[in-house]
């Protein structure tokens, strides 16, 4: 794809990705649509142009709620996917590594098979043979920014309030900065990858106990962390407990995740002003 200006669409705009992905391609002629404007359940509005470019942010990401509502996910993991393709360019489709059931012992790789242990997770999969043959699918993992919901922020104001939070310490990932992602997003596009499975997440890999740890000290609050179990907090939807995120292709690769947190504490504190 041409390096040129395109017409980019990004869906879900209004999400911490999406907001990322709106500064990432920032120099191109970008239409950045919240769900008030397209809501991706249902076919796309008429637009005055088609774009060059679909970068597909939205998504159902209420991975408990999946479980009570997989119908509601589906619409919009898999129709919500199905619909963006629709517009007929080349899609960046986002998906995850709950694809995954955590149980290989080793990071996972994009020939690796999926065998999602929950509805979030197979809604996710599926959505991903609805992005077609024209389209870059992007597994990443555990995302995280300065605006939306996230578990740095949860943190960041349960640290504030708190002498102690318990966090689940049997899980372990790549916790990925959406701004880190973003801009992957754009190198991958920009050199005209091959269409197909990418796995882009943050380098080195850790437990959510261990991220809650490095989000109280870089941010300077005493908080402690009391270390759970996933069977002590009690999820609805199971977790895969092991599921680091690595490309045996030639992806970009995004830094450690404590300089994603590094970059996204500094973000939210200019922010605040």
């Amino acid at each position: 794809m041409s390096q040129d200006r395109r017409r980019v669409l990004i869906t879900g705009a209004g999400g911490q990705l999406g907001a990322a992905l709106a500064a990432a391609f920032a120099g191109d002629d970008v239409d950045a649509l919240t769900r008030e404007q397209w809501d991706v359940r249902f076919p796309p509005p008429l637009l005055l142009e088609s774009p060059d470019l679909v970068l597909h942010a939205a998504a159902w990401t209420n991975v408990d709620g999946a479980e009570d509502d997989p119908q509601g996910a589906a619409e919009v993991n898999v129709g919500g996917t199905a619909h963006a393709a629709e517009l007929g360019a080349p899609l960046v489709a986002y998906s995850t590594d709950y694809v995954f059931d955590g149980r290989k012992g080793a990071p996972y790789v994009e020939s690796d098979s999926p065998s999602p242990q929950s509805a979030y997770g197979m809604t996710k999969l599926h959505g991903e043979a609805a992005a077609g043959e024209r389209a870059w699918v992007i597994r990443s993992s555990w995302l995280f920014g300065a605006t939306g919901h996230n578990f740095v922020r949860t943190m960041l104001r349960l640290g504030a309030e708190r002498d102690e939070v318990a966090v689940v310490s049997d899980q372990r990932g790549c916790p990925t900065y959406v701004g880190h992602l973003a801009a992957a997003t754009r190198e991958l596009v920009d050199a005209e990858s091959p269409f197909g499975l990418w796995h882009i997440a943050a380098g080195g890999d850790c437990t959510w106990a261990d991220f809650a740890e490095a989000i109280f000290d870089q941010a300077g609050l005493d908080c402690r962390v009391r270390r759970i179990t996933t069977a002590e907090f009690g999820a609805r939807a199971p977790r895969p407990a092991e599921s680091i995120l690595r490309s045996e292709k030639d992806a970009p690769e995004l830094p450690h995740w404590r300089e994603g947190l590094s970059d996204c504490l500094a973000a939210i504190a200019a922010q605040s002003g």
